[in-house]
């Protein structure tokens, strides 16, 4: 008769672990906190599910037979490893872990959240590993729970059904142009302002209307768009060198002093900031200390 694993109770496989250290059924009854009686039947049930006598009496106690003694050091060892599996986590200690997270993020999320966590992280963490891949939106799902991606920073507007979230902040735009611009010496009318050359971040690549543009159809008016980037960062660098203006993210030009900021004559939505991870990392430490960390960093 072929046995299957399935049938057998893993309670007996530890019955039988205790009675090839001691060969003795009094004394694994005493070591297993179980009555003789108890023990003696779990051996019954163990010699007929492997079809062996296992224990044989001996002049002083019990001899294992030759599949009893096979048994003996994988039975051990399989035993181990179950009981590492089920034991609770060892607290998560940043200083000796060694993990690579790996995080996608569009450049805004990296400049606004992952270059302030950077230090923390480097510092509390010096042998971890991070890497910054990225993902569209429609992609974080699969990715997440296909192991590629840990966490993932993304507007709350994008982020996929089905993952964990985090709030991390709320984010409004500002009118931005370099630092002597003639037409941004003060706040522009509304339509001074459709009049400036604008330049808007696409990363869907190629679009020239945004949610300011959402808002001026609203009023019946629009705004010139003569140029669209994929890229946040590289918007900023025209920006400083060119007559261009833009909205753009507060925080991603917080402390520029190469560009003048001034409130725009219209209210735009802002958007609110995420991050978001799949449900197999949810209760992992070190995970959780990952979060934490990003969190606190902005």
């Amino acid at each position: 008769m072929i046995n299957s694993v399935h049938r057998l109770d893993l309670n007996l496989l530890t019955t039988l672990d205790a009675l090839l250290v001691e060969l003795n059924v009094t004394r694994a009854a005493r070591r297993l906190h179980l009555s003789q009686p108890a023990v003696s039947v779990q051996l019954a049930r163990l010699r007929e599910y492997f079809d062996d006598p296992l224990l044989l009496p001996g002049p002083r106690g019990m001899r294992p037979t030759a599949r009893a003694n096979e048994l003996r050091e994988p039975l051990r060892h399989a035993l181990a490893l179950l009981t590492e599996a089920i034991l609770p986590s060892a607290p998560f200690d940043p200083r000796l872990a060694t993990p690579t997270w790996r995080i996608a993020a569009f450049d805004y999320g990296e400049f606004t959240v992952l270059l302030p966590a950077l230090g923390r992280l480097r510092d509390a963490a010096p042998s971890s590993r991070l890497a910054l891949v990225q993902s569209a939106p429609a992609q974080v799902a699969i990715k997440a729970d296909q192991g590629e991606i840990d966490l993932s920073l993304m507007t709350a507007a994008e982020a996929p059904q089905g993952l964990r979230s985090r709030s991390l902040f709320t984010e409004r735009y500002v009118l931005a142009g370099r630092i002597d611009h003639p037409q941004l010496k003060r706040r522009p009318t509304l339509a001074q302002f459709c009049k400036l050359d604008h330049v808007i971040a696409s990363p869907d690549g190629g679009g020239f209307q945004g949610v300011t543009d959402v808002a001026l159809s609203e009023l019946g008016m629009a705004r010139r768009v003569v140029m669209s980037v994929p890229h946040f960062l590289f918007l900023i660098t025209i920006l400083e060198r060119s007559d261009l203006v833009a909205l753009v993210p507060s925080r991603l030009i917080e402390g520029n002093t190469s560009l003048r900021v001034v409130e725009p004559p219209l209210e735009v939505p802002g958007f609110e900031m995420v991050m978001v991870w799949p449900e197999r990392v949810h209760r992992d430490p070190a995970h959780r200390w990952l979060r934490e960390q990003i969190a606190e960093a902005v």
